[in-house]
C-alpha cells in the first residue's frame, strides 16, 4: 500500500505511532506549491497503474492530416447534453491536430483489438496516418474517423480545451454515437492488457453447450 499525504513539508505531521513500521506501507510526501520532483511523478504513476481503465483510441484529423492516441483517461462529463472529457499531453503529436480540426472520436476497444491499441500508442514507431493501418474506418458527423468493430464509437466536437500543467483537459460534445457488437472489453491494468467479459462468439458457444 502507498500513502501519499498532500501537505507541505513544514506542515507535515508526525506519523501516528501505529503507522510507523506498518508492513508493506510506503509513505511519499509531496511539497505543495513547489515544482514536482521526479520521484513524486514516479509515485503518482505507480499509484495510477493500480486503477484499471477501459482502453480507447482517440482519433482526430482528416486524410493524411490525421493521427490519434491510446487513452485510458476518458470519462463521462454530462448526459444532458452528452459530453465527455479526457487528458491529452500538450507535447503529444495529437494535440496540434486536434486543436486545428476541433473534432475527434472516442473508440472503445474490444478484447481482440490489442494491436490497434499498440499502434495508436506508437509502440512500434507508427505515427500520424500510419496508425490507421490494418483496421476499417468510417467518417462521423464531424469528419473524425470512427473505428468499425469498436464496442462503441462517439463522434465529438471540441467544446473546450483547458490547459493545466503538462496536459490539456479536452471537453467534447458528442454529435454521433455508434454502438457495436456485444464483445469483451479491453482493459489496461498494472502495465498490461486485461479483458472483461466474453467475446460474442464465446458467449454463443457457451449458451449452445448449456442447451444440451
Amino acid at each position: 500500500m502507498t500513502i501519499v499525504p498532500l501537505v507541505t513539508k513544514a506542515a507535515q505531521p508526525e506519523p501516528h505511532p501505529a503507522q510507523k513500521g506498518r508492513a508493506g506501507a510506503r509513505i511519499t510526501t509531496f511539497s505543495v506549491g513547489s515544482a514536482p520532483a521526479r520521484e513524486d511523478a514516479a509515485s503518482f504513476r505507480s499509484a495510477l497503474r493500480h486503477l484499471a481503465g477501459g482502453v480507447s483510441v482517440i482519433t482526430t484529423g482528416h486524410g493524411e492530416d490525421r493521427t490519434g492516441l491510446t487513452a485510458t483517461s476518458v470519462s463521462s462529463l454530462s448526459a444532458e447534453p452528452p459530453t465527455l472529457m479526457f487528458g491529452l499531453n500538450l507535447g503529444s503529436s495529437s494535440f496540434p491536430v486536434l486543436a486545428r480540426h476541433r473534432s475527434f472520436a472516442v473508440n472503445f476497444l474490444n478484447a481482440a483489438q490489442k494491436q490497434i491499441a499498440d499502434r495508436f500508442a506508437g509502440r512500434s514507431g507508427e505515427k500520424g496516418a500510419a496508425r490507421y493501418a490494418s483496421a476499417e474506418w468510417s467518417t462521423g458527423t464531424t469528419g473524425a474517423p470512427l473505428l468499425d468493430g469498436a464496442l462503441a464509437a462517439l463522434d465529438c466536437e471540441v467544446e473546450e480545451l483547458i490547459e493545466r500543467h503538462s496536459h490539456a483537459i479536452v471537453i467534447g460534445r458528442v454529435r454521433e454515437i455508434r454502438i457495436g457488437s456485444d464483445n469483451a472489453a479491453l482493459l489496461y491494468w498494472r502495465g498490461d492488457y486485461e479483458r472483461l467479459g466474453w467475446m460474442a462468439e464465446e458467449a454463443s458457444t457457451a449458451l449452445g453447450l448449456r442447451s444440451f
